[in-house]
């Protein structure tokens, strides 16, 4: 078998040469405009992010973590109220959270799916708590239908960190979809680059169906302003610079095509590594389309070691994530402690994320698999 091209844990430059007249063109129009904050560009990008998630309301950002952010500060929260989420992820998730004064609230995740268990956030709702904020980690959507019931319960608004599942297609019981985002109150969506829909830089955007809280967000997140100079609340700056929405309009196009390349990149990995005792490929939930912006591997035995027969055969691989929130030394202060969330801690030490993105080769996948299978001696 001859040998596979380099193998990148996220292949942007390839991705690039294939749009990139049309990239090009893109910036070209807004160097010509002059228009580098708020342009039509902007105006364009948010029209059809809106139209692609049938969302009424659509602000860009400066990034997923002020996404967050400024969705939390339109909720009028008061310092110590609680705010439920997964210790199961990016820190940024709690980080704002914690900067905003409010209290970090964990609950465990589920051990096939990695996303909130709505029995353990039930166990931690309190008089004091007030937003439930699920992540759609890895690529598919939290068990949204009974996190909504305990919030319609509990009067609780339901904020979505949906920075890894944009695109994904949840499902109601009773047959009604959604886009990832567009299921609770407010979705948060982080256009990193490494993302599903990825800018050239940082980029994010808040999005809802309220449109009176649609509105306050987006005063929010320019300097608490409607009219210029005329400030109605304490904001902050960010906003989504005027190339970086021309990148993503044209990117937008494209995600359907990126997502099917990823579902298709994921079948592959599935058929190699069939049959391995101590691998488990991605469980998809019944609930929710699956976008792999990871393909995530639970390993039962030999993680470590994987990893570096990995990189001994020129494969990169990720460990997303290595230490749960509540262990951080950032979250020492709020008294958690090892072994109260045992999926979470047992996750950190058995996940491992292999190469994923819209330009992965067959040659490539049959390599990795194969590396893996030798590794087993399977």
């Amino acid at each position: 078998m001859s040998t596979p091209a380099p193998i990148q844990m996220v292949d942007l430059k390839t991705q690039y040469q294939a749009i990139r007249s049309e990239v090009e063109d893109a910036i070209r129009q807004v160097l010509d405009s002059n228009q580098y904050i708020n342009g039509s560009a902007v105006q364009s990008f948010s029209r059809h992010l809106g139209a692609y998630l049938q969302a009424n309301k659509v602000i860009p950002c400066g990034n997923g973590t002020d996404a967050l952010q400024i969705a939390l500060m339109a909720l009028d929260l008061q310092p110590g109220d609680e705010v439920i989420t997964a210790p199961f992820t990016f820190i940024a998730t709690a980080e704002v959270i914690s900067l905003l004064g409010l209290k970090p609230v964990f609950a465990d995740v589920d051990p096939h799916y990695f996303n909130l268990d709505p029995a353990d956030v039930a166990r931690k709702i309190t008089g004091r708590t007030k937003v439930i904020m699920p992540v759609h980690l890895y690529g598919q959507t939290a068990p949204m239908e009974p996190l909504l019931d305990l919030a319609k319960q509990h009067g609780l608004t339901v904020v979505e960190d949906n920075a890894q599942a944009i695109g994904a297609d949840f499902t109601y019981q009773d047959g009604r979809t959604a886009k990832a985002g567009m299921i609770g109150d407010i979705g948060c969506t982080s256009f990193y680059p490494s993302k599903n829909l990825g800018a050239y830089g940082d980029a994010g955007a808040v999005f809802t169906q309220d449109e009176i809280l649609g509105e306050k967000i987006n005063t929010i997140a320019n300097h608490g302003s409607k009219v210029r100079y005329y400030h109605d609340v304490v904001g902050v700056n960010s906003r989504l610079d005027s190339i970086q929405a021309a990148i993503l309009d044209i990117k937008l196009k494209h995600l359907d095509e990126y997502i099917a390349r990823r579902q298709a990149a994921a079948a592959a990995y599935d058929r190699g590594l069939a049959g391995i005792p101590q691998v488990t490929v991605p469980a998809r939930a019944p609930w929710s389309t699956h976008v792999f912006h990871q393909y995530t591997l639970k390993v039962t035995e030999g993680r470590d070691g994987l990893k570096e027969a990995l990189q001994a055969a020129g494969i990169p691989s990720m460990i997303y994530y290595p230490v749960p929130l509540h262990l951080q030394p950032a979250y020492a202060g709020y008294g958690y402690r090892k072994g109260q969330f045992p999926i979470s801690e047992q996750l950190a030490d058995q996940v491992i994320s292999l190469p994923m993105h819209t330009e992965l080769a067959p040659d490539q996948i049959d390599h990795i698999c194969a590396t893996i299978r030798q590794y087993y001696h399977v």
